[in-house]
């Protein structure tokens, strides 16, 4: 299971870094997924980019994973209502399924429950006790 663990992290902070280039690499596309409530889109995108880029790094340390996978959570409920907002206004994203849009509010709680796994130390296996010295399994008494 720790081996799972460490791969599925490696995996999660490489999807994390990848997303947060491409919000550099697309931030017109990223600025239009912010609400019109919220000032300061194109910074904002910008923001939760390098967030996503520092957190993905963090993740694959050991000493900061834990650190990470709270900081991821809070990440991705603070971006939920731009999730939110883009399937609610699906005309202004044409090129993607309505679908795709709506799925991808069931698909954040699945990502917030992977990074908490991360919150969590990693209880070892505890071992089966070993006789001591001069035991003998077919002893006769």
């Amino acid at each position: 299971m720790a081996r799972v663990k460490l791969i599925t992290r490696y995996l999660l902070g490489a999807l994390l870094v990848m997303q947060g280039v491409n919000h550099f690499v697309n931030a017109g596309v990223f600025a239009r997924i912010v609400p019109p409530y919220l000032p300061w889109h194109l910074e904002l995108v910008y923001l939760s980019g390098a967030a996503e880029v520092v957190l993905g790094l963090l993740l694959c340390a050991p000493r900061s994973a834990r650190l990470a996978g709270w900081g991821i959570i809070l990440l991705l409920v603070a971006v939920f209502p731009a999730n939110v907002y883009m399937a609610m206004h699906a005309e202004l994203f044409p090129a993607l399924p309505v679908s795709a849009l709506w799925l991808r509010l069931p698909l954040q709680a699945i990502f917030i429950a992977w990074a908490w796994w991360y919150t969590q130390e990693l209880q070892p296996v505890p071992e089966e006790p070993r006789p001591g010295p001069g035991f003998r399994a077919n002893a006769v008494e």
